[in-house]
């Protein structure tokens, strides 16, 4: 087969394309500077041949946990019990917890620092503090402690807004499970909004739910979102068999944003409240007392000059044994707020922890056997545990 003039020069021309671009090729990866194949290699541009080999998902995390984990501290308590004979047992407790400024305060749960005679800090670079306390939220599960800082400049966590979260976005958490220090786990936020009761008159309101591993020793730490901010307090697991079963729970971080402003400028948090003691309803009770509703709270006692008093609401007249409890009855049942049902504590505790003192609303009550309705105005109450 023969090939004519112009097949020829096709192929001339073709063979000194490739030997052009063989050879520009072979100068630039030899002289040349290589663009980087990910957004996150710029943040590694003296990085180690290992983090070379990341790829983008995974320098995120690296960088996240990098900037993040000197500001989240080991916390851990020191009180003294005592055994049978009256002998002095010291024990010992551990969480997690974050520094939110400069001037040291920092972030964790109540039931971390609770009944703690002492307290110190460990932070991600390895140096301890003597820490005190500077007030709590018992209600939300929160508390504010803080360190002297000596004049060293520490690291900080920024806090973000937990009002535009979505489920499936990714999170991080960071704190010390088990007393292992800088521990870093990821996942989803799994769910929102959820109430989570974590004691007879405590919980987690708005809840944000994730499956990032979370087990003892974590509670106080930051849930993280991806670019580094806080977004909420690492708090409750749910752990049927006493290890962690894929399902957390944390404290939105403008509910601690809100609670820490007010510790750090008064010691104490202000919270509406409604100057009742009560219980909620059941149905044998509620036949007893032939009432016409089978649920709501019985107003056991009122305090004196409080919201609930001005407003004219009743407490109980006298006292009956049911079962094994004491109850005061004769008293008003509050039923609704604003039209929304109240069936439990719960449920009272939860409208009071979103509204502020001065806050009015309409208080739906069964007296005498007919329903009415009262205007109130609420108070304002704190915690007594500041310091």
């Amino acid at each position: 087969m023969t090939i004519g003039n112009n097949a020829r020069s096709a192929i001339r021309l073709l063979a000194l394309g490739l030997i052009v671009g063989l050879g520009a090729y072979w100068g630039g990866s030899r002289y040349g500077k290589p663009a980087p194949t990910s957004v996150d290699a710029l943040h590694l541009s003296n990085a180690s041949p290992a983090e070379n080999s990341l790829d983008a998902f995974e320098a995120e995390n690296v960088r996240i946990y990098r900037q993040a984990s000197p500001a989240v501290a080991n916390v851990v308590t020191r009180t003294v019990e005592y055994d049978f004979f009256f002998n002095p047992v010291p024990v010992e407790g551990a969480g997690s917890g974050f520094v939110i400024d400069t001037d040291g305060h920092i972030l964790t749960n109540f039931h971390v620092i609770q009944g703690a005679q002492t307290i110190e800090v460990t932070l991600g670079d390895r140096s301890r503090f003597k820490a005190k306390l500077i007030g709590v939220d018992t209600r939300n599960d929160l508390a504010l402690i803080k360190i002297d800082p000596a004049g060293r400049k520490l690291t900080t966590l920024p806090l973000g807004d937990s009002r535009n979260l979505l489920v499936g976005q990714r999170v991080l958490a960071i704190g010390n499970p088990f007393g292992f220090q800088s521990t870093l786990t990821t996942g989803v936020v799994s769910s929102l909004g959820r109430t989570v009761q974590t004691g007879e008159n405590t919980f987690i309101d708005e809840a944000i739910q994730t499956d990032a591993a979370i087990n003892r020793g974590n509670s106080g730490g930051p849930l993280l979102n991806s670019h580094g901010e806080v977004i909420g307090i690492n708090s409750a697991i749910y752990a049927p068999t006493g290890t962690t079963a894929g399902i957390g729970f944390a404290i939105p971080v403008n509910t601690a944003r809100r609670v820490a402003e007010d510790l750090i400028k008064t010691g104490r948090v202000r919270r509406a409240t409604l100057g009742i003691e009560g219980r909620g309803l059941w149905p044998g009770l509620a036949e007893a007392l032939n009432l016409p509703v089978k649920q709501g709270i019985l107003v056991e006692r009122v305090t004196p000059g409080g919201p609930a008093a001005e407003a004219g609401i009743r407490g109980g007249t006298h006292s009956v044994v049911a079962g094994l409890q004491e109850l005061r009855i004769g008293g008003d049942v509050l039923v609704a707020w604003d039209d929304k049902p109240l069936a439990t504590q719960m449920d009272l505790n939860l409208q009071l922890n979103r509204a502020w003192p001065g806050d009015s609303f309409n208080l739906t009550l069964i007296r005498d056997g007919k329903k009415i309705t009262v205007p109130v105005k609420l108070g304002e109450g704190h915690d007594t545990l500041a310091q």
